[in-house]
C-alpha cells in the first residue's frame, strides 16, 4: 500500500463528508452532530483536523458551532446558509419581494408539469395545514404550509429553484410570520394554496402565477 493512500484525511475531505452527511439527512437542520471524539473515531482524523472542517462549514452557514454545547446544523447546504444569513440583514418586505419572484415562477412551472403524485401530495399538506389551523396549533400550522410551498418549489423540475426556495424555511416562514398570530389573519387563505393546486391540476400556469400573488400580497398586506 502507497504512503498517500494511508494518509489520514485532509480538512477539506473532512468538509466533504460533513457537508455530504447533512445533505443526506444524517443529521436534521436544528439537530446537534456528534461530540468531537466521536467523529475523530469515525473519520480517523486528529482534533485540529476536525475543527478546521467544522470552522470552515460553519463559516459558510451549514454549522452553528455554541461555545460549551456542541455544533448544530443550520443548513442544509452552503447556499441556504449564506442566503439565510443574507437574509437576515434585509427588511421582512424585502425577503417578501424576492419570495414574488420565486413562488411565481415555481407555480408556472409546477402547472406545466401538472403531475397527479405532486397534487396529491399538496392536497394532503393543505389537509394538513387546516387541521392544525382549526386546532390553533400554530407551529405544525406552519410545517404544513411551508411543506405546501416547498412541495411547490420541487415540482418546478429546477433544482436551483427549490434549493433557493428552501433557503427561506427559517428566515421567512419559521421567523418571520408573526401575522400567522395577528387576529384576523386567515390561515386557511385559499388563494396561493387551494387555488393553486386547481390551476396546476388544470395545468394553467398563468392562474397558477395570478392565485400566488394574490396570496403574497395578502401577506404583504399583513407586514408590520
Amino acid at each position: 500500500m502507497s504512503t498517500s493512500a494511508m494518509r489520514p484525511p485532509l480538512a477539506g475531505e473532512v468538509m466533504s463528508k460533513l457537508r455530504q452527511d447533512v445533505a443526506n439527512g444524517r443529521w436534521a437542520v436544528g439537530q446537534r452532530i456528534p461530540a468531537e471524539p466521536e467523529l475523530i473515531a469515525e473519520l480517523g482524523v486528529s482534533r485540529g483536523t476536525l475543527r478546521e472542517a467544522i470552522k470552515a462549514l460553519a463559516h459558510s452557514g451549514i454549522f452553528e458551532v455554541r461555545r460549551g454545547d456542541g455544533t448544530y446544523v443550520r443548513a442544509t447546504s452552503e447556499i441556504c446558509g449564506t442566503a439565510q444569513r443574507v437574509y437576515r440583514e434585509h427588511s421582512d418586505h424585502d425577503v417578501l419581494q424576492v419570495r414574488f419572484a420565486l413562488d411565481t415562477q415555481a407555480a408556472r412551472l409546477a402547472a406545466r408539469a401538472s403531475d397527479q403524485e405532486v397534487i396529491k401530495r399538496l392536497r394532503d399538506f393543505l389537509d394538513q395545514r387546516s387541521d392544525a389551523w382549526q386546532r390553533q396549533d400554530f407551529s405544525a400550522w406552519s410545517q404544513a404550509d411551508w411543506a405546501f410551498h416547498l412541495e411547490v418549489a420541487r415540482a418546478s423540475g429546477v433544482p436551483l429553484l427549490h434549493e433557493l426556495y428552501e433557503s427561506f424555511g427559517d428566515v421567512f416562514h419559521g421567523t418571520k410570520m408573526s401575522q400567522r398570530l395577528a387576529e384576523g389573519f386567515d390561515g386557511c387563505l385559499r388563494e396561493g394554496h387551494e387555488a393553486l393546486v386547481e390551476a396546476i391540476e388544470a395545468a394553467d400556469d398563468e392562474a397558477a402565477a395570478r392565485t400566488v400573488i394574490a396570496n403574497l400580497d395578502y401577506c404583504m398586506g399583513w407586514m408590520p
